[in-house]
């Protein structure tokens, strides 16, 4: 089961392609790290970027000091990874049956990486990221809603692998939610 569009497609899911947006946005003068600065608020050691694409998330989490580790089924994203930072751990895996063997602090699926994965595997997605929080920790995920996938069942599946809600925002700024909306950041806590 993959997390992201397979190997090969080509457009937005090619990692150069898919970086040079973000390097496009960036060089407008947009700030294209504002998930970072909402897992900064959570004061994180060490970070899991699951479904890292080409690791924007992680190279900025460890630009400002965490330690982190990139996970992505799509071996185009994870080739750009290495090549902007080959000094981080970027790895190919399926996030639904991942396994690292260790916590982090936050687990952050930032770009609607639920919203990837094969019908049916959001609760193995959740599991499998879930597995990797560390006891006091959370798991951050921003996605947008009305796509297939609602927070009732998000949150059915996080507190099926033990995790409880603690906050959910609008945005990444930390806009306050209000039920209807079209996107969602929720914050979930492993007691």
């Amino acid at each position: 089961m993959s997390t992201s569009p397979p190997e090969g497609t080509h457009g937005p899911w090619d990692g150069h392609t898919y970086q040079r947006r973000f390097d496009e946005l960036a060089a407008t003068g947009k700030d294209v790290h504002g998930e970072v600065a909402f897992v900064m608020t959570l004061a994180p050691a060490t970070a899991l970027d699951a479904g890292c694409g080409t690791g924007r998330v992680a190279r900025e989490l460890a630009r400002r000091g965490v330690e982190v580790v990139g996970v992505d089924a799509n071996e185009s994203m994870i080739a750009t990874a290495r090549e902007l930072d080959p000094a981080l751990d970027w790895r190919i895996a399926d996030l639904c049956a991942l396994d690292l063997g260790r916590t982090f602090d936050v687990v952050v699926m930032a770009g609607n990486v639920p919203l990837f994965t094969g019908e049916g595997t959001q609760a193995a997605l959740v599991a499998g990221c879930a597995r990797h929080v560390v006891a006091g920790g959370a798991f951050v995920a921003g996605f947008q809603l009305g796509r297939g996938y609602d927070l009732d069942d998000y949150d059915a599946h996080c507190r099926a692998a033990g995790l409880e809600l603690a906050d959910r925002r609008a945005t990444w700024d930390g806009d306050p939610f209000v039920a209807g909306g079209d996107y969602a950041v929720s914050v979930h806590r492993r007691p």
